[in-house]
């Protein structure tokens, strides 16, 4: 199952409130941004970045 560039995959609520609170709400705006600048993010944890990144990957698209 592909993610969608055009929301935020599934993950927390905490991680999903930090990036919605910093102005990312699809997945598409999350490439090329440094995964150091979302782990900042109160709320964002090790396993939502992997989900992200995971799903970034289904999509030939990175962070930074």
């Amino acid at each position: 199952m592909t993610s969608s560039l055009d929301r935020l995959p599934k993950i927390s609520a905490p991680a999903t409130r930090a990036l919605t609170a910093a102005g990312y709400t699809t997945l598409r705006q999350l490439a090329g941004v440094p995964r150091a600048e979302l782990a900042r993010l109160h709320g964002m944890g090790p396993k939502a970045l992997s989900v992200i990144e995971a799903a970034l990957d289904e999509h030939d698209l990175r962070l930074r």
